[in-house]
């Protein structure tokens, strides 16, 4: 299903019913259908810590529920090993060593539907040029090993709370450290991108990447709304308040 919101084009695939519902497309299909050199990878994790940054997006959504999105990361390019491989600044802590920062990783991580139920893949529509500039900026970042900062984050989320804060630089920025959309937008700045003219880079979050005012295609995948049962049943009530009797009978 296609719905057009401004200058961006979103094409939703059917993920069932809502959560416990089996969906018509699964995370790897809809993944490796829509990866390309270049293009924005979104997702929902269902873990604690990607649920409070949902929530903490709340300012910079329509309705002032949490965000679809709690993470943001680059596709980069199919290897050798014929898979497709994600450049993004993460905390990782599945290993014995936490990896926390700037990092190369599969594409295959995300196609878990239980553990990602929300996928998104941007298309900006980059040409091959501006395809190389960006990924050559997330390369220098890998590179250089920039480090993934929780406190840089915690900047992030006071300035949603006041336009004169995101347009001022992150109050808690630091140098060589990038949290995971502020490092897409560093590379897309690199080739004259930027998702919301006036926000400074280190303020932008995941929301704000799939809000940005640039022509673009959303490909989508939700399983996961963000809605409580509560603000659920509060919308149901009001439908059916508002509904009229005649519609009813």
């Amino acid at each position: 299903m296609s719905e057009t919101h401004g200058q961006t084009r979103w094409e939703l695939e059917s993920a069932g019913n809502g959560r416990g519902a089996t969906p018509t497309t699964n995370n790897a299909d809809f993944m490796l259908r829509h990866a390309a050199p270049g293009r924005i990878g979104l997702c929902a994790g269902a873990d604690g810590i990607s649920k409070l940054i949902r929530k903490a997006q709340a300012p910079l959504t329509d309705h002032g529920h949490r965000s679809l999105w709690s993470h943001a990361f680059l596709i980069g390019e199919r290897r050798i090993d014929g898979q497709w491989w994600v450049i993004e600044s993460d905390l990782d802590l599945r290993y014995k060593h936490v990896r926390l920062g700037v990092q190369e990783n599969r594409l295959e991580r995300y196609f878990d539907a239980e553990a990602f139920p929300n996928i998104a893949i941007l298309d900006f529509g980059l040409d091959e040029a501006r395809t190389r500039q960006v990924l050559h900026a997330a390369l220098d970042l890998l590179a250089g090993q920039s480090h993934y900062s929780l406190t840089e984050l915690a900047g992030t989320v006071l300035a949603m709370h006041s336009s004169r804060l995101r347009r001022r630089k992150n109050l808690l920025g630091k140098d060589g450290a990038v949290f995971c959309s502020a490092m897409v937008q560093h590379c897309y700045a690199a080739a004259g991108l930027h998702f919301h003219a006036g926000v400074d880079g280190k303020n932008i979050a995941p929301h704000d990447i799939d809000r940005s005012p640039l022509p673009h295609t959303s490909h989508r995948l939700i399983r996961d709304v963000g809605l409580s049962r509560l603000r659920r049943f509060a919308q149901a009530t009001e439908e059916f308040l508002t509904t009229p009797i005649e519609d009813l009978l």
